[in-house]
């Protein structure tokens, strides 16, 4: 029989065991963090509110557009977008990283396929990560463009709709 002191003793233990194990935080899990901690919350608020998504959701789906971005459109392109959006460096920092391993059979055929169709399959795997599905990245679109219009203008608007035609 155990005695009372090594039975709390036992109870803490696995309390503690417990609570650890709930705020860690899991692989593809999206964690709770406040707007005003994000890389860009005027951005990321307007995600959030008009998609009904969590700010990860947010800040990693618009790296992951934004990434696509970076990819297609000339240096020169990309830094007029970059200085229109405040806090790029940490949008694209926030881009879930293809998984080590993994072929998503999706993403990599992504940069074979034309135009719109191409781009939006590119970034599915990163979609898949945040726990939302590859047709969400259509739904960011207007808004990331809208955002960029009226920070940078019409044709810095124009250069990022123009990856995604």
């Amino acid at each position: 029989m155990m005695s009372h002191k090594t039975m709390t003793m036992l109870i803490a233990a696995c309390c503690l065991a417990c609570a650890a194990v709930a705020n860690a935080q899991l692989p593809g899990v999206p964690t709770k963090t406040p707007l005003n901690q994000t890389p860009n919350p005027e951005l990321v608020g307007q995600l959030t509110k008009q998609l009904s998504i969590t700010p990860e959701q947010a800040v990693g789906g618009s790296g992951a557009l934004f990434g696509l971005a970076k990819t297609k459109l000339k240096p020169d392109d990309f830094l007029k977008l970059s200085q229109a959006v405040p806090g790029m460096d940490g949008l694209l920092k926030a881009a879930p990283k293809p998984e080590e391993g993994s072929s998503d059979a999706i993403s990599s055929m992504g940069s074979m396929l034309p135009g719109k169709a191409g781009a939006m399959a590119s970034v599915a795997g990163s979609f898949k990560q945040l726990g939302m599905s590859p047709q969400m990245a259509t739904k960011f679109l207007p808004i990331m463009t809208q955002f960029v219009k009226v920070k940078g203008g019409e044709n810095v608007a124009g250069l990022l709709s123009g990856v995604f035609k």
